[in-house]
């Protein structure tokens, strides 16, 4: 879809000199201006809130298997061999543990994140219509998009400024 876009627009661009001068473009970041609307650094403090316990408990675990790596590195010409395979193993168990916290996690986070990014979807479509008549653009691209954009063809602040009203 990207790809078809920026063929259509190269396409529109070049066509004629007389094109580019009626054609008013616009761009957005689209992953900034997701991210730093009001509505998405409050979903961010409430997934801090609602998931720090979580967060402590894998860094807890991450830092226990830490000292015991290092236990196992400093100590192993001193234990028996009893020890140190003791001691392996319970590395090893910490290791599994801090895979499996960490997973559990990070999924619970992407799941809520993309659950922002869908319940967000509707009002950015609508700020995104809204841009584009208040600005009478012609086109409207990401970003990321253009190798080179003159500073006045971003338009994600004023995009961000249009999901803070609609979010309110």
């Amino acid at each position: 879809m990207k790809r078809f876009l920026i063929l259509i627009s190269a396409f529109v661009l070049s066509y004629s000199t007389l094109a580019q001068a009626e054609l008013k473009i616009g761009l957005i970041d689209m992953r900034t201006a997701l991210f730093s609307s009001d509505a998405a650094k409050e979903f961010t403090e409430n997934m801090v809130s609602q998931y720090k316990q979580q967060d402590l408990e894998v860094r807890a675990v991450g830092e226990d298997g830490q000292k015991l790596e290092l236990r196992l590195k400093n100590d192993a010409a001193i234990m028996s061999d009893n020890e140190r395979n003791k001691l392996a193993s319970d590395l090893e168990a910490k290791i599994q543990e801090y895979k499996y916290l960490k997973s559990k996690l990070d999924k619970a986070l992407a799941e809520k994140r993309q659950e922002f990014l869908n319940d967000s979807k509707p009002k950015v479509d609508q700020a995104i219509k809204e841009l584009v008549k208040e600005e009478k653009l012609d086109l409207l691209m990401p970003r990321e998009a253009a190798l080179f954009a003159k500073e006045n063809m971003d338009l994600t602040e004023k995009f961000v400024n249009k999901l803070n009203k609609l979010n309110k």
